[in-house]
């Protein structure tokens, strides 16, 4: 069983997610307040907290701070919502927290986040932001899709291509220093549109990563973590 502890009106944007929220695995412990949520995690020992930045007593960084420092406390997955300023961005890479998202989160994004650290090796959890054109073969038809983000063990895509849970595809890309990448994936995560006018939104988890292509897409990512604190 997995637990979630989040804010109320972070949780209030993922109301339609309903084949997320209420898969038999997980539990969703809502608060109203970050101070809230420390104690609900000294109780009940959270997998991932998501919460606001700001908050009237308690701030993130507090929040972040006060569980990371805490050995029984610190094995948690804690993502950050905060407003879309460099100032926040900043607070937010220098708390210690998993990931932040900016206000109103893309629920595709925050879908994807939850998803990647509540069930992939923390490891293989950390990716960056990556928005670059992919060439993707899908049952021996091309199409294009479009990077959200991309970590060792996956990417988040978006296509205008109609793929389920369980396809295999093929990937093939450059990475932002030219480095060439392709490689096959499965559609693991197929995130529900707001609107019929959206595109679709897939999370892929890579299959039988060469040694090399691992190495590239590591080395950007972890390149990229250390350029953003």
């Amino acid at each position: 069983m997995k637990k979630i502890i989040i804010a109320e009106d972070i949780k209030a944007i993922l109301e339609k997610e309903q084949s997320f929220l209420n898969r038999a695995d997980i539990r969703t412990l809502t608060v109203s307040a970050n101070e809230q949520a420390l104690a609900l995690h000294r109780a009940e020992t959270a997998d991932l907290i998501i919460v606001n930045l700001d908050s009237p007593q308690m701030s993130g960084e507090m929040l972040c701070s006060l569980i990371r420092d805490d050995k029984e406390l610190c094995k948690v997955s804690i993502i950050i919502i905060c407003s879309n300023t460099e100032s926040d961005a900043k607070r937010c890479s220098l708390c210690r927290a998993n990931a932040f998202i900016t206000s109103p989160p893309d629920k595709a994004i925050l879908l994807q986040e939850m998803h990647q650290l509540l069930y992939v090796a923390p490891r293989k959890s950390l990716r960056v932001p990556l928005s670059i054109k992919i060439h993707v073969i899908s049952k021996g038809t091309p199409f294009m899709a479009y990077a959200e983000n991309i970590s060792v063990s996956g990417m988040l895509l978006h296509s205008e291509a109609l793929l389920f849970g369980g396809d295999t595809i093929t990937c093939s890309f450059y990475l932002p220093d030219s480095t060439h990448i392709t490689i096959d994936a499965e559609v693991i995560r197929v995130l529900e549109k707001e609107t019929e006018h959206d595109t679709n939104y897939y999370g892929v988890k890579f299959v039988d990563l060469r040694i090399d292509s691992s190495s590239a897409i590591e080395a950007f990512v972890e390149k990229e973590c250390r350029h953003n604190t």
